[in-house]
């Protein structure tokens, strides 16, 4: 047997784990943006109004949180090597269907099957990594996982918009379904499960804590709150950014495709920025309230603010460039978020309290979309709802951002948790 690691240290092979994961998220991402980015397509084919456009994008979600929830109970008694794999799997055939000639039903089937597959994502990868990394080192991977979704944005949105403009947005979503079975395939070779897994001494110095105190702590609302707001940000960028510039700017298809870039590469940035300035400042002594809590909050509110402005910008330039900023901010939350609640979740109930958190946050994805194509239906023009959109998305950041403030303590969360369940009386 090999021996056990000790807890600063990090296990060989765990950065290529990390990078088997961080291409799990990259095709999960690719995956969510493929309806945004052929939505002009997609609409003027099927004939959609805005407003089934937008209930389109929100059927992704519908069963997202549930099997978030589901499968986050499940990898604390499975081993998360076999769920990613089984999860990928349900990702690439969802996505053949569409392949063919598809009706407006099938299409929102397909995708409310994708969302159940992609529901517990992040989560999983998130609690799987985090069986290679000691606390103090997770910062960093977090961030380099959370890429995975600006990547995959980043490099799919070229490729898919080349095939939706050159041949058919159909053969986009067979050409994502390739590539999830190639991911598949890979993991099946390569991956591994982390060494570092609660042991029986572990387990006695980590005791149980009710999840409902740990549902009720006050970081733990203020991830979901904070979190909340990013993901209503980003569920917008999915389904409607594309839409935006093609139908509310004017620009082509072929156009579109480039601009859609870039809002992943600058949240692809700030993602980065944030997880290092995090690990630089846990080295030099600083808090988790600090390193983790305000630096994923402020830019929320900064971002908040900067969409405020978009109404009042001239020109469609400085219109994406004002869209962009605000709503890439959002990204510093989700580097920090899952380190927060690692701090003071015991590790048997870690995978449920990250899927949990994520269940809640994403529920955001459920209303945002279908809120932007009601207001755009029912707007005098498409650009003033689109407008208005993202001003009721700037008012939804700035709160989130303000509530994280407030309630993100997470270095004395722990204490404060087992200090209850100590209290508590004991019954034979």
């Amino acid at each position: 047997m090999t021996a056990q690691p000790t807890p600063k240290g990090t296990p060989k092979g765990a950065w290529k784990i990390t990078f088997l994961l961080f291409l799990f998220m990259l095709v999960n991402f690719a995956d969510k943006i493929v309806v945004g980015l052929a939505g002009a397509p997609i609409m003027d084919e099927l004939k959609l109004s805005p407003e089934q456009f937008g209930f389109l994008g929100s059927s992704f979600f519908f069963l997202f949180s549930i099997s978030a929830i589901v499968v986050g109970f499940i990898v604390n008694r499975i081993d998360t090597r076999w769920v990613l794999l089984a999860m990928a799997v349900i990702w690439s055939v969802a996505q053949f269907p569409m392949v063919g000639t598809v009706g407006f039903t099938t299409l929102v089937i397909c995708r409310i099957i994708l969302g159940a597959g992609e529901g517990p994502a992040f989560a999983v990868a998130a609690h799987a990594v985090y069986k290679w990394f000691p606390d103090e080192k997770r910062t960093l991977p977090t961030a380099i996982l959370s890429q995975g979704s600006a990547f995959g944005v980043i490099l799919a949105v070229p490729a898919l918009n080349w095939i939706i403009v050159n041949h058919s947005w159909h053969y986009a979503f067979g050409a994502l379904g390739v590539v999830g079975l190639m991911w598949v395939a890979a993991w099946l070779v390569m991956g591994k499960e982390g060494p570092l897994v609660q042991t029986v001494a572990m387990a006695a110095a980590d005791p149980h804590v009710p999840y409902f105190q740990l549902l009720t702590s006050r970081t733990f609302i203020g991830c979901c709150a904070a979190t909340f707001g990013a993901y209503w940000a980003l569920s917008l960028g999915l389904t409607w950014f594309t839409p935006f510039i093609v139908k509310g700017l004017g620009f082509s298809q072929k156009d579109a495709g480039w601009v859609s870039v870039l809002p992943w590469v600058f949240g692809a940035t700030i993602v980065l920025l944030t997880g290092w300035i995090s690990q630089v400042m846990l080295t030099r002594g600083y808090t988790t309230r600090g390193a983790r809590g305000v630096l994923g909050s402020v830019p929320l509110i900064v971002g908040g603010l900067i969409l405020a402005v978009l109404p009042y910008v001239n020109g469609a330039g400085w219109q994406i460039a004002f869209l962009v900023v605000g709503s890439g901010l959002c990204g510093s939350i989700y580097v920090v978020c899952p380190p927060m609640l690692g701090e003071f979740t015991p590790v048997q109930q870690r995978g449920a309290v990250l899927a949990i958190y994520g269940a809640i946050y994403t529920l955001a994805g459920m209303i945002a979309p279908f809120v932007m194509g009601a207001v755009i239906q029912n707007a005098a023009v498409p650009l003033d709802g689109y407008m208005t959109g993202f001003t009721i998305n700037a008012v939804i950041m700035a709160a989130s951002g303000l509530l994280g403030l407030l309630l993100l303590w997470p270095n004395s969360e722990r204490k404060r948790l087992i200090a209850q369940v100590a209290a508590q009386p004991k019954f034979a």
